[in-house]
């Protein structure tokens, strides 16, 4: 009996124990009432309570201020503890939308693990604080963004035209000079791409400098010729709430990523849709092959280094990037993520986007074949070829376009390379327009400046020659690269049904006579120590012996 009492004493004193300790723990050492106690106003010390930000119809409630009391709505100018801080100012109030909609995380948590959710089985981590602006990508799609070249002409023309005079972007320009010129006049120019650039911007700029006797308006503005104009204005609408986001998604419209991947609808199809990667749960992500800490931002950093080691059997070459440029796309990555606020609340740039069909790049040429076509032909379409795939051709290559006509390009683009990497880009769903392959074509011929070569015959087949001869003669000049039956191990493939459909026989023609500078292909007009000069009547010959390769299913010339 004696027994049976103590065992019921002390375990009542135990539990007894447990529950005071769990009061202590809650109502006085919990992390987020010692940072309040810390926090002072300038009234004096803050009321220690639980805080949260709720938005009814986003179905949020978020308790990150709870810990982050200078970024609760009416709380600001508090000190004392580091948390204490002010939101850092955006181009709209944190209070309307909460904290998680835009930074991920668990909201209604009040412990530090907990509320990052760095914890087993939460799906939606918090995003690292170096990429904090991804979050924007969960409402915002930034529409029309050139590719990076086009941002850094804009950016050093803003400064070769000396606009920082009077205006200041991420703190810099607007400041008095040696000789006390200038200084800040213009307005801030770090998001006015939020608000949008007047389009008759340069007209007042001209009329106030004819207007000024002296001062800023003389010393540092000029006349800027139209095509500066343009790249300037463009580089401006880049700067909304989240420039730097801009930015990485402009490498990623030149590095060619879409020419494999989709993005909201739009791209290749060789790689996985990236349109919500950046919503991915890390519990779901193999981490086997990943180095260092087991997040979605350093799986996406690890896969940029080494695709096949990440993911074995990955048909994704090593692109080759430099530190800095994993860095920018691992925080794009990190942007592609949605959050399924209702339609009411969706900014400008997505409706324009998802509900109009507004193109995510500009649809000049250059952005065009950097957005899709440079990861496989180069960005200034000089031709790749990575370890363990076939050689991708060079598209500026001068004697390539000295034979090809723009039709034959168009024609090239709209129906792909049927069993080989290139799309069909005019067919496919998320392909190019009809105008946007006419854009790829004209900058192709004008970044080469190679112009479009005559028709030297009204037809284009007009080839009427021995193919059993042209036979002998390509076993033993051209089977070598391009394969004996034109499969192409390592050259182009010949007996492709639409290349022989795009290509006329003025082509074809030419290409074998002329060969292709820099390139193991010959001139086989002018010979080499290692093939003689052929006669133009064996050129023909080999051409009718290709043209043998065509079945009655090809595509239709």
């Amino acid at each position: 009996m004696n027994k049976n009492k103590h065992l019921l004493l002390w375990s009542s004193l135990g539990v007894l124990a447990l529950l005071v300790a769990a009061a202590v723990q809650e109502n006085f050492l919990k992390d987020w009432r010692r940072i309040q106690a810390a926090t002072r106003a300038d009234s004096g010390p803050i009321e220690v309570r639980l805080r949260q930000i709720v938005v009814p119809k986003l179905k949020v409630t978020d308790r990150c201020v709870t810990c982050h009391v200078g970024m609760a709505p009416g709380e600001q100018g508090l000190g004392g503890s580091p948390l204490a801080a002010a939101h850092p100012p955006v181009v709209h109030d944190p209070g309307d939308f909460g904290c998680t909609v835009c930074h991920g995380g668990q909201g209604r948590a009040t412990d530090k693990a907990d509320a990052h959710g760095d914890v087993h089985f939460w799906p939606q981590p918090m995003i690292p604080a170096r990429y904090a602006y991804a979050g924007c990508g969960s409402c915002h799609t930034h529409i029309r963004v050139p590719n990076q070249a086009q941002l850094r002409r804009g950016r050093n023309l803003v400064e070769r035209y000396d606009c920082l005079a009077c205006h200041r972007i991420d703190g810099r320009g607007g400041t008095l000079r040696p000789d006390g010129a200038s200084g800040m006049e213009g307005p801030d120019l770090s998001q006015i791409g939020a608000a949008g650039l007047a389009p008759d911007w340069y007209a007042k700029h001209l009329a106030a400098r004819q207007a000024a006797a002296d001062g800023p308006w003389k010393t540092s503005f000029g006349p800027i010729d139209e095509a500066d104009r343009e790249a300037i204005a463009e580089y401006l609408g880049s700067r909304v709430g989240a420039p730097a986001l801009v930015h990485a998604k402009a490498l990623f419209h030149s590095l060619g990523c879409r020419g494999c991947h989709k993005v909201g609808g739009v791209g290749g199809d060789d790689g996985p849709d990236l349109t919500l990667t950046g919503d991915k749960d890390p519990g779901q992500v193999d981490f086997s092959h990943v180095a260092g800490e087991r997040t979605l931002a350093n799986w996406h950093a690890e896969h940029l280094r080494y695709p096949a080691k990440i993911v074995p059997g990955s048909l994704m070459p090593d692109p080759g990037l430099t530190d800095e440029q994993v860095d920018m796309l691992t925080f794009y990555l990190l942007s592609l993520r949605r959050t399924s606020s209702p339609e009411a609340f969706w900014p400008k740039d997505r409706i324009r986007a998802e509900r109009f069909d507004e193109r995510e790049f500009t649809t000049d040429g250059e952005t065009l074949f950097g957005t899709f076509c440079a990861a496989c032909h180069g960005a200034a379409g000089e031709g790749r070829r990575y370890p363990d795939t076939l050689p991708f051709p060079s598209v500026s290559n001068p004697d390539f376009l000295a034979a090809a006509g723009d039709d034959f390009l168009a024609r090239t683009i709209h129906h792909g390379r049927p069993g080989r990497r290139m799309p069909a880009w005019g067919e496919k769903d998320g392909g190019l327009r009809p105008e946007e392959i006419a854009a790829v074509v004209d900058f192709l011929r004008r970044q080469s400046g190679a112009s479009e070569p005559e028709p030297i015959h009204p037809q284009r087949r007009w080839v009427q020659a021995d193919a059993a001869a042209g036979q002998a003669l390509y076993a033993r000049y051209c089977a070598g690269c391009h394969g004996a039956d034109g499969e192409g191990p390592q050259a182009i493939q010949l007996n492709n049904p639409a290349l022989l459909a795009a290509a006329s026989d003025d082509y074809l023609v030419e290409m074998i006579g002329r060969g292709r500078r820099g390139t193991p292909m010959p001139s086989f007009r002018q010979g080499s120590t290692t093939n003689p000069a052929l006669s133009e009547a064996e050129i023909e010959a080999i051409v009718a012996f290709v043209r043998t390769w065509e079945q009655s299913n090809a595509v239709t010339p």
